[in-house]
């Protein structure tokens, strides 16, 4: 037990074993972790991000960033953090500085830093420590679910001037993040694909045949739900573009949408947008074919693809 300003008793942390059940293995989910329990025992104590930011020499935004899982933590910082949260037991300190370590192994895709951006270094692992990915794509299908070649024919459509080799960098990457689909403890997928991604080949028929045909070897994982807007299904409230809602196994982290841009991307954790997306996200499963009805429409494209 810790004690509050007040000298009342409070809860110690979780043990680690605990407080990682069920979360994905890698430095981001590590780093999520961390810091939802520094987040707790600083609320705990009652202390204000500023005093925090204070104690490490730093600003509250960084304090922000920290328990959020965004970046990774100092173990000095941590150190410093522990003590003013009263934190002294030091198997405690030790198992929180463990995990600290451990939150900056760099993941396996900082070794394609030189073709993925920062931003979407970001997402890949936020990707690879959710527990359920909810996406809406209205032109490509989702790079979770592409084939080589699919991928392949999308990357040279944006990147058309680079080197073979720094396409080939991008398509394995892309390949490499699939991976989470069929690991132990793999996150649930429900895609949901506007039909306009499925009759529009990025390079020719045969491409789409065998990503039609991989789109229905993925339906029958059951971690993946996948089903398609129809065009008969009029507008719809996503009219606005792709979107992604991540949610995450340590229950104190808040959901997250991903909006893909040009060349950036947003990242939304606000409740009320959250709430928003998911809103959109909900009406549009229901305006979607049911998972078995998608499944014969695949088929059906399939055969006049």
């Amino acid at each position: 037990m810790i004690s509050d300003k007040a000298g009342n008793s409070v809860p110690a942390r979780p043990a680690a074993d605990e407080r990682l059940a069920g979360a994905r293995t890698g430095p981001t989910a590590l780093r999520i972790a961390l810091g939802a329990q520094l987040r707790r025992l600083r609320e705990a104590r009652g202390i204000t991000t500023e005093e925090a930011a204070e104690a490490i020499r730093a600003t509250h935004s960084k304090i922000s960033r920290l328990e959020r899982g965004r970046s990774g933590a100092k173990q000095r910082d941590v150190a410093d953090l522990l003590s003013l949260y009263g934190v002294t037991d030091e198997t405690e300190r030790e198992e929180m500085l463990m995990l600290a370590r451990q939150s900056t192994t760099p993941g396996w895709w900082q070794q394609y830093s030189d073709v993925l951006p920062k931003w979407l270094e970001l997402y890949v692992g936020l990707e690879e420590a959710a527990a359920v990915i909810r996406t809406y794509e209205v032109q490509f299908v989702h790079g979770l679910m592409q084939t080589e070649d699919y991928a392949r024919a999308v990357i040279l459509i944006a990147n058309a001037h680079a080197p073979a080799q720094e396409i080939d960098r991008r398509v394995s990457a892309r390949m490499r993040r699939q991976r989470l689909l069929t690991r132990p403890g793999a996150p649930e997928l429900w895609a949901v694909l506007d039909e306009a991604a499925l009759r529009r080949p990025p390079d020719g028929p045969e491409v789409m045949r065998a990503q039609l045909e991989h789109l229905l070897q993925l339906t029958d994982l059951p971690n993946v739900t996948l089903q398609i807007v129809p065009f008969s299904a009029g507008p719809h409230a996503a009219a606005g573009g792709p979107f992604t809602i991540l949610r995450f196994p340590e229950p104190d982290l808040p959901d997250l949408v991903y909006l893909e841009q040009l060349n950036s991307a947003l990242y939304l954790d606000q409740p009320a947008d959250v709430t928003d997306y998911m809103t959109i996200m909900n009406q549009l499963s229901v305006q979607a074919e049911p998972p078995a009805a998608s499944k014969v429409m695949l088929s059906a494209l399939l055969r006049q693809a």
